[in-house]
């Protein structure tokens, strides 16, 4: 397969050319890597999350909005659907790398992490990407600056100049639409933490709704859990059955019904105290190619609506 990073390259080109349709900002920092603000200090916008989604999963993924509906309420969706899941989920847009450089503090997810591939989807898959160019999408409410630059130019053993980070904030509409297309990332994750082998998941389709943009950080990192942990919906095609499909959905952790506002103030917002098993969709189908098909958990738009300030 042709390198991640590469792939994402385009991606990369288009947001420059088209900044000013996508509502977003580019800047050149002293050592030439180059900023791509999504949602910062920028408006933003559902187009930007979407194409920053992509971005995020290395071109891999197809990545969408459609209209649905949250306790008859209109509400949008974001949808992904990726015929190579572990390396565009896992691989590349699971937010697995944290960055904290000086002031700076962020989550990277995208291609740049297979460039060090040291965590542990890397060893499950069997792999890492080599690339002259590295694109790293950070969460955080900063724009980074030419140290973090350099410090991600070290970690991928390439050159500044050719370090590429969009940059967008939890709570911004890029924000909310972007983190509405991780349902399928998390239902990848949980499938190998549970021991299933990544490589047997063949495709993934997924959706969330997009939540309202909340006020502030800690609210809108709560309202983007609650859609994809009580709205979200994921149907996935594997090559061989697992007696532990049941355990894939929030409904199997023992804090589902609890908006996440109360689980996270519960761990004193450090999320390294809340149960892995809670950042899961509510609602999983697993089609098994020539066996069975299993369907577990369920929505909770009561929920919902309540969380969104419906």
């Amino acid at each position: 397969m042709e390198s991640l990073n590469r792939m994402a390259l385009e991606l990369v080109d288009e947001a420059i050319d088209f900044a000013d349709e996508l509502a977003i900002e580019t800047e050149t920092l002293d050592n030439g890597a180059t900023v791509l603000d999504f949602g910062v200090n920028t408006a933003g916008g559902y187009e930007a999350g979407l194409l920053l989604a992509e971005l995020q999963t290395g071109g891999l993924a197809t990545v969408q909005t459609e209209s649905g509906e949250i306790d008859g309420v209109p509400i949008p969706h974001t949808t992904l659907h990726t015929d190579h899941p572990a390396i565009s989920l896992l691989c590349s847009q699971k937010a697995g790398w944290e960055v904290s450089v000086g002031d700076f503090e962020g989550l990277g997810s995208g291609p740049a992490r297979a460039l060090v591939a040291e965590e542990d989807e890397f060893r499950r898959i069997g792999y890492a990407d080599a690339s002259d160019f590295a694109t790293l999408c950070l969460e955080s409410d900063a724009l980074p600056d030419a140290a973090v630059a350099d410090h991600v130019a070290d970690m991928t053993n390439t050159d500044p100049g050719s370090v590429f980070l969009p940059t967008f904030r939890t709570d911004s509409i890029t924000g909310s639409v972007t983190l509405a297309a991780r349902a399928g990332e998390m239902v990848a994750f949980r499938l190998a933490e549970l021991g299933y082998d990544p490589l047997d998941i063949m495709t993934v389709h997924a959706s969330a709704p997009i939540a309202p943009v909340a006020d502030g950080y800690q609210a809108a990192i709560a309202r983007t859990n609650d859609a994809l942990a009580y709205g979200g919906k994921v149907h996935v095609t594997v090559d061989s059955d697992f007696d532990r499909f049941d355990e894939l959905p929030s409904t199997a952790a023992d804090e589902y019904g609890r908006p996440f506002a109360d689980i996270f103030e519960a761990a004193d917002w450090d999320f390294y105290d809340v149960p892995t098993d809670v950042f899961a969709p509510a609602q999983v189908t697993v089609d098994v190619v020539g066996g069975e098909t299993y369907s577990h958990g369920r929505a909770d738009e009561a929920l919902l609506a309540e969380s969104f300030g419906l």
